[in-house]
């Protein structure tokens, strides 16, 4: 009975601790904001140029626009500096784009990630900083796996890109995920996505207080795209609601996270 009684009142001091113990504090972000929210789009894609920036500049946002490099064409390099020069990101999408095999038709094998090993990768990554240098004029670039995944030749290169120091953060596609600054969580929208259902994760940000990174390829063209029409309703949602969400580049939002842990 002694013993029956001892275990109900530490099970109370327990409870009672749990329930009296303050909270942990969320992240506050700048200008007392609710939440952050970041727009990024991949593969260099005319779309990007045609609808996605203009849409963007007409609601006063920033974008980060993570590019290939054997996407990049002669005439469209003065549109993306041009594309940096006003406040949007540019960011390394490696040189080739290498995903893995099963993303291939059989008969491609020399842009599969199998066929890669991490001095590759590596290399490729390099170069492409190299690239948007020659484009933006900056020598430090964020970085977006390609197909949302970091194996070359089966192998984790996300440990020695880390060690490396090529790129800032890492965009990853998954979702959810964690606040690995390398290993950044992404979440996107089918072609059916409509603007309300990517305005309802932008709530879900705001109520939790959370940082919400957003992918996208083709907007209103190319592939793998949303619609225009959605598009520009998320950007509308963002900018009438400015004083309570923060749009900002992937960098800029990830030198805020890192440097505000939450508490």
């Amino acid at each position: 009975m002694r013993s029956a009684t001892l275990l109900s009142r530490v099970a109370s001091i327990l409870i009672g601790m749990a329930l009296t113990a303050a909270p942990a504090e969320a992240r506050q972000w700048p200008g007392g904001k609710q939440a952050a929210v970041v727009l990024t789009y991949d593969d260099a894609l005319p779309s990007d140029l045609d609808i996605a920036i203009p849409a963007l500049d007409a609601a006063g946002l920033k974008g980060t626009f993570f590019l290939i490099g054997n996407a990049l064409l002669p005439e469209q390099i003065a549109r993306w500096r041009a594309a940096a020069a006003e406040g949007h990101e540019l960011g390394n999408h490696t040189i080739r784009h290498a995903c893995p095999q099963t993303n291939y038709p059989p008969a491609r094998k020399l842009d599969t990630s199998e066929a890669y090993d991490v001095p590759m990768m590596l290399a490729e990554i390099r170069t492409m900083n190299t690239m948007l240098t020659a484009i933006d004029g900056k020598l430090q670039h964020s970085f977006a796996t390609p197909c949302g995944q970091h194996l070359a030749g089966g192998v984790d290169y996300l440990p020695e890109l880390r060690a490396s120091g090529l790129v800032r953060y890492t965009r990853s596609a998954g979702w959810p995920g964690g606040e690995d600054p390398m290993d950044v969580p992404c979440r996107w929208f089918d072609e059916k996505a409509t603007g309300a259902d990517m305005i309802a994760a932008v709530k879900s940000a705001e109520e939790a207080g959370d940082l919400l990174v957003l992918g996208f390829h083709g907007v209103g063209g190319d592939y793998l795209k949303v619609s225009a029409e959605a598009h520009a309703q998320l950007l509308a949602y963002l900018k009438d609601h400015s004083d309570t969400i923060w749009v900002a580049p992937f960098s800029t939002v990830m030198d805020y996270v890192t440097s505000h842990p939450e508490g």
